[in-house]
């Protein structure tokens, strides 16, 4: 191999973070692969579920839905997205990911770049539903 670092790590190895909604894992990012530009994860969202608004200063969010089918209300606009479709969401633009639907739905997301720190790659405009959970970074040290 070319000297680079190759990081793998299964989804069920990584905790289930449910502080916006919906089960989210990290599961490639700074703290689980050592990633500097970005960070992928999943998505679960059961029938009525749904993570709360929020917007991301510093990254483009990439949406893709494996199973079922959410909508994502981006700047307040709903758009409709189903198994085997993706979404970009822009820097700044304003994000709710819901499932209307009666089935799970599950979803793969890539954010990047990252934030010049973790602190800075999410800011919430709702409150979060679960104060417990730590918040989910979307940043790192370059």
């Amino acid at each position: 191999m070319s000297g680079v670092k190759v990081a793998k790590v299964a989804a069920a190895d990584v905790a289930v973070n449910r502080r916006r909604g919906g089960e989210i894992r990290v599961v490639l990012g700074p703290a689980t692969a050592g990633a500097t530009t970005g960070f992928l994860g999943c998505l679960s969202l059961q029938p009525g579920e749904y993570v709360t608004e929020h917007y991301h200063p510093y990254s483009e969010e990439f949406l893709y839905v494996v199973k079922g089918a959410i909508v994502v209300r981006v700047d307040d606009e709903p758009v409709e997205v189903s198994a085997g479709e993706g979404l970009l969401v822009p820097i700044n633009a304003r994000h709710r990911v819901e499932n209307h639907g009666q089935e799970p739905a599950e979803v793969v997301f890539h954010l990047c770049p990252l934030a010049p720190k973790p602190e800075l790659g999410h800011v919430d405009t709702e409150s979060v539903l679960d104060t417990e959970q730590p918040q989910v970074l979307v940043g790192g040290e370059r």
